[in-house]
């Protein structure tokens, strides 16, 4: 049976290109600017063509000498594009605006059937309202009906909180509806629970992979005395964020030395001394993850555990030095949403129906109002 097609732009480590491919997808093409993410690409998607390239320089005629005439049926990527209010109307010497907008030039030279974009629930603030629009208007401008959504990753199946604003846009002779949660819901009267730090970390135990350089917990030590000597006061599920936990937690001489009614709100911007649990999903893997360290042994998880919170395969190889491999890691989207999101392209391109007219001005507004209630909730 023949594959449908994609390629993948900004692919990093390959996050979604895991999951688009365990959906059913081939991968023709993947670039990204960073050498050690293509060679992360290299050694786990070696059918594809991975190219360390700027997206500002994909013009029609390398695309074509990189994959021929071959049908192109999805394009995915997460571009950055907060550098712009409305599409030529923002800074135009802003490197984010050219992204988005080569971002824009490739797919309408590729001319996919899907297109599958990801970024940040920060593109969903009021503050980034025009920015939103500019880009569901360049989408429509070159012939897509776009569907918005923000989505949550353990409620597919990802043992971590982790929310991404979703578009997806398609030619108007195609359908499309977004995946329905698995996880972390309430189904037929009953709870159906996340996926957890401690499902996901079982997995090492159980793996037959043998020195693992990506489970080095050597690496994984605590160097300083004073935040060995704090994380042994924390308990698995505890951290500190407000002055209360630091008294809850700490004694007197390992106090942080902060005045709190000096600092915004009171409280610090992001969890110290976080003990994760084994019980519950992990809060969001991002780049700099100093903050994370292991349920019961007094460490830092090592690279291997972020990967598996990410859900990338235990056989996943990384290619870099450890704080590139902890960038590619963050910068990912979990292969397993990628797969749900795959699996729902899947279907759209076999719906072959005339799609439903797209949304009003209002239906807009109304629907970025609820996202971004559920988006910012808990934030």
């Amino acid at each position: 049976m023949s594959k449908y097609t994609f390629v993948d732009l900004f692919c990093g480590a390959g996050g979604l290109s895991t999951g688009l491919e365990k959906a059913g997808f081939k991968g023709l093409l993947a670039c990204d600017y960073n050498k050690s993410a293509i060679d992360t690409m290299n050694i786990n998607h070696p059918g594809s063509i991975n190219i360390v390239e700027p997206v500002q320089n994909l013009t029609k005629k390398k695309l074509k000498n990189l994959i021929g005439d071959r049908k192109v049926n999805l394009v995915c990527g997460g571009p950055p594009c907060q550098g712009f209010s409305t599409i030529g109307l923002g800074d135009p010497d802003d490197e984010r605006n050219s992204l988005f907008k080569n971002f824009i030039k490739v797919i309408k030279i590729l001319n996919p059937d899907f297109v599958l974009f990801e970024n940040v629930t920060g593109l969903l603030s009021k503050k980034n309202e025009k920015t939103l629009e500019a880009i569901l208007t360049s989408f429509s401008k070159i012939g897509y009906q776009s569907h918005l959504n923000m989505m949550q990753a353990q409620q597919f199946g990802v043992a971590q909180k982790r929310r991404r604003t979703i578009i997806i846009a398609h030619k108007p002779n195609f359908n499309y509806s977004f995946p329905k949660a698995t996880f972390d819901i309430e189904s037929g009267g009953k709870y159906k629970k996340p996926q957890t730090l401690g499902d996901e970390f079982k997995k090492i135990k159980k793996s037959m992979i043998k020195n693992d350089k990506m489970h080095d917990l050597e690496s994984a030590q605590i160097s300083k005395k004073i935040d060995l000597q704090r994380i042994q006061k924390i308990p698995e599920g505890g951290k500190i964020r407000y002055e209360k936990d630091e008294l809850k937690y700490l004694p007197k001489k390992l106090r942080l030395g902060l005045n709190w009614d000096d600092i915004h709100e009171s409280r610090l911007r992001e969890n110290h001394y976080h003990r994760l649990s084994r019980r519950l999903p992990s809060p969001t893997i991002n780049t700099h993850n100093h903050h994370y360290f292991h349920p019961i042994e007094d460490r830092k998880l090592t690279l291997r555990e972020f990967a598996l919170l990410q859900s990338f395969p235990i056989d996943y190889q990384f290619s870099g030095s450890r704080n590139s491999i902890i960038r590619q890691i963050g910068n990912a989207v979990p292969p397993r949403f990628a797969q749900a999101l795959g699996e729902s392209i899947r279907k759209g391109l076999k719906s072959k129906k005339i799609a439903k007219n797209v949304q009003n001005k209002a239906q807009f507004q109304a629907q970025l109002l609820e996202l971004r209630s559920i988006a910012f909730r808990y934030a």
